[in-house]
Parts: structure tokens; sequence; C-alpha cells
């Protein structure tokens, strides 16, 4: 909806197929080397997914993209709802102060299909994940937006143990639909589950 509020597409169809910006390597390699002060930092986020499920093209581009942003001395983070490769984990490549993450919000795939069309399987994506991090990458979950019991019932504890492995586990609401409204007192139930997030957590890290 924000892409078609801003003009960049016309059609739902449209904004499903990924077009590459022919020249990024030198763009990006321009405005970094025009920046007097380096970010420490630099984030590839959802919105236009790094490593975009079933789309190889959009998967070697950001390699490439991440060893520019890596040869100014920044790392680079990312977050993906795709699967992440293994070259990650390539230290002649890539260096240890990167991180790579995951969206994960549930492990119940008739949810995805509905909620998360075109992103990969639950078991895919946790598992990319996980090899990348026992080969020593620093990654993180990032469990937002988390939905409510009138979107979809589940016990956050099983999503939690299934990526207890993670570096780093972010939590956060159901923020951009109005159906979170419908169920009674949604603030309650997100500061029920933000704790139990802590605890898990603070368990993992005795």
């Amino acid at each position: 909806m924000m892409a078609h509020s801003h003009g960049r597409v016309d059609t739902y169809a449209d904004w499903c197929r990924p077009a590459l910006v022919t020249n990024a390597e030198a763009m990006l390699a321009r405005e970094l080397e025009r920046m007097k002060t380096k970010p420490g930092n630099i984030h590839l986020c959802l919105t236009t997914d790094p490593f975009m499920y079933g789309y190889p093209e959009v998967t070697a581009l950001t390699l490439r993209l991440i060893e520019i942003i890596n040869s100014y001395g920044i790392s680079c983070s990312t977050l993906t709802k795709g699967v992440m490769p293994v070259t990650l984990a390539d230290p002649m490549r890539f260096p240890e102060q990167n991180s790579y993450g995951i969206s994960l919000v549930s492990l119940n795939e008739d949810f995805r299909k509905k909620w998360e069309p075109g992103a990969a399987p639950y078991t895919e994506r946790i598992g990319a994940l996980r090899e990348l991090h026992d080969l020593g990458c620093s990654t993180l979950v990032h469990m937002e937006p988390y939905p409510t019991p009138n979107i979809i019932e589940q016990g956050l504890g099983e999503l939690l143990d299934a990526v207890s492995f993670a570096d780093e586990i972010w939590f956060g609401g159901w923020n951009y639909n109005n159906i979170v409204k419908q169920y009674p007192d949604p603030k309650k139930f997100y500061d029920e589950q933000s704790a139990i997030v802590r605890r898990f957590l603070a368990t993992r890290h005795r």
C-alpha cells in the first residue's frame, strides 16, 4: 500500500515482481564515496527484501552490495523473509561484524500462506539462520508484527524455542491493521507476550 500511495507501483501484481536497478552497484559506491562521514552500519530491510525467496538474482546482487558496503569499513545488517545463503559465513568475503536476521511471527504454514505469500517456508527460513549461527555469524530474529489471537491462536513459547539459538530476539506488536483492535484489550495481550519474551531471554542468559 505504501508503494502504491507513493506511485512506485500500480497494482499488487506489479509490487510482487522485483525489478533490479541495473546500476545499483555503481550508485552505491558513488554514494558511499561522497560521504564525508561514513555510517557505522547499513541495514538492508524488508522494504526491498535482500534475499527475496525464489529470486536468486536478488540474492546475487545483495551479496555484491554487501561486499561494497564492507569494503568501505562499514558493517551491514540484513532482515529477510527469504533464505539467506551460507556464503555469508565466508570470512574471506564478509566480516564478522555483519549481522543477519529473519522476520518470524509464527510457525503455522497456513498463516504464512495467507499473510506472507511468497515468503520462504518457516523451516527453510529458520534452517538458514541456524546454519549461519553455527558457522559463527551474528544472528537476529525479528518477531514483529506479532499477531493477536483473533488473527491466529498460537503459543509464543513454541516460537521462541524454535529460534532459541539466535543471538538477539526482538519482539513487537501488529500495528498496521485494524483487525488487532477487534481483539479485547490488545495492549494487555502485548504486555503479557513481551513479559514472556523477557523471561525467556533472562532464563537463556543465566
